[in-house]
């Protein structure tokens, strides 16, 4: 739909998966209320009914997704682009098939660079076998440009407590709680870098990744963007709404909006949550098929050809859908050997 607004350009409906803009190419979030784990790390409860292996179904509030024992998305390949996973409850296993590792969660981020290609599982082990296991994250996918899209595969890890937390006060002292993934919202409190061949890397791109928790009929105004072509988009999500001008943009719905200006969101209720993605745009062909993101037919083609018969390393692990058992810490395992470990989960 698009508006006369002076502020908001464009709103969109929600789907499962959420619409992106250039440079970001697929959103979605995932909110599932696991049940305690079992000795295994998946769900206590039965799973007869759910079409194991693609169980998007939501069922008493959560799903299985591509997992058959553990929830979560056992080995699959990518190439041409960058994930995005933003972990605000619950943890995700990382597994790959350059043998690195990584258990994260609680508001930690992993940022991987596919490059020229890997495999990887991302799976939901339940590691608490008393209580609920609410688990949330946003998986998002931001494009690579066509110079750096066979770059070597890499990821970083950017930890809860290195993330600029934010609480933002209005005129009548009324808070917004914002967390910056990626770019800048107050001066001197940059997110940790991203991998250095992503978009984001570069000065010029103006890329920012914000999620926002406004306070009931609170307010919160985001700055001009950095760069003159910087698209952004509002999701609103969480059953919120909040007012943008002179349009009310409710939850479940998306809102493109001018850049250049000051843009003030105020809640028109009991408070809500609002992703951020904004950018400057790439501005090259895409051709995506599948896990594969490239710029023209025949470098799909390629790729495929290259999984075929690479397997893109191959896949070291036991198991398609690895975890990395009970014991409650965080921590990664890169492929040069470099480790970070937290001891403490929580």
């Amino acid at each position: 739909m698009i508006l006369s607004d002076d502020l908001v350009l464009q709103t969109v409906a929600l789907d499962r998966v959420w619409q992106t803009v250039d440079p970001f190419l697929f959103c979605v979030h995932h909110d599932d209320d696991y049940p305690e784990g079992d000795d295994e790390f998946g769900p206590c409860a039965p799973l007869t009914g759910r079409n194991l292996g693609m169980d998007f179904s939501g069922r008493d509030g959560w799903s299985m997704y591509h997992g058959m024992q553990v929830p979560g998305f056992p080995q699959h390949p990518h190439r041409g682009f960058e994930t995005i996973s933003f972990m605000r409850k619950g943890y995700m296993d990382h597994a790959d098939s350059l043998g690195a590792a990584a258990r994260f969660g609680r508001g930690d981020v992993q940022w991987m660079t596919a490059g020229s290609g890997i495999v990887h599982a991302e799976m939901f082990p339940l590691l608490d076998k008393q209580a609920s296991n609410e688990t949330e994250l946003f998986q998002i996918w931001i494009n690579l440009p066509s110079t750096d899209k066979m770059v070597e595969p890499h990821f970083r890890m950017l930890w809860n407590h290195e993330i600029p937390q934010h609480t933002l006060l209005d005129a009548a002292g009324r808070p917004t709680e914002v967390t910056v993934v990626a770019g800048q919202l107050v001066a001197g409190h940059r997110a940790p870098a991203p991998p250095p061949h992503s978009w984001a890397s570069r000065p010029d791109t103006d890329v920012g990744i914000y999620h926002a928790a406004i306070s009931p009929e609170g307010s919160w105004t985001l700055g001009p963007a950095a760069h003159p072509r910087t698209v952004r988009t509002l999701y609103v999500f969480a059953g919120g709404s909040v007012r943008i001008g002179g349009t009310e943009v409710t939850g479940g719905h998306a809102a493109v909006v001018r850049s250049e200006v000051p843009v003030t969101l105020t809640d028109t209720g009991d408070g809500t949550e609002v992703l951020v993605l904004q950018g400057r745009p790439i501005g090259e062909p895409v051709v995506q098929y599948g896990p594969f993101v490239m710029n023209t037919k025949a470098q799909i083609q390629q790729a495929y050809a290259d999984y075929q018969q690479t397997w893109f390393g191959g896949w070291p692990w036991p198991d398609d859908d690895p975890n990395h058992g009970g014991d409650l810490r965080r921590f990664a395992r890169h492929a040069d050997g470099r480790v970070e470990e937290y001891a403490v989960a929580g």
